[in-house]
């Protein structure tokens, strides 16, 4: 049975790891939406998120984009590519409804997944 947790171990936990991501990463962006990813060498994918207060001024709505970041992450955790993420929400992201926010992230996931069979043939 496929596990669908989102345990510590699938996380960027400290601020090397983060720095790691940005500083030659693979990009995949919407204009609410930055995903940045990069090869890791543990076989498995892991997220980091970053939601500044600058474009959700308000907790709830930081906690809201960062519970659907994780939940969407864990569901397709199993298809993505072995690389550490990291979530960057922009201004305008407040305005994404559930349903459309998820919408965005799955094209996003899947950008990526792209771009990661790409570099591994080339």
């Amino acid at each position: 049975m496929v596990r669908q947790n989102f345990s510590r171990e699938l996380r960027l936990l400290t601020p090397f790891q983060f720095k790691y991501v940005f500083e030659q990463p693979f990009r995949a962006s919407t204009p609410e939406i930055t995903l940045l990813a990069r090869q890791n060498d543990l076989g498995h994918p892991r997220l980091g998120l970053t939601v500044a207060k600058k474009h959700l001024k308000h907790a709830h709505d930081r906690n809201r984009i960062k519970r659907l970041v994780r939940e969407s992450f864990r569901l397709c955790q199993h298809q993505l590519p072995a690389c550490d993420f990291v979530f960057v929400a922009k201004g305008g992201i407040s305005k994404l409804d559930n349903p459309t926010f998820y919408q965005t992230l799955e094209k996003l996931w899947q950008r990526h997944i792209r771009l990661a069979q790409k570099s591994s043939l080339g």
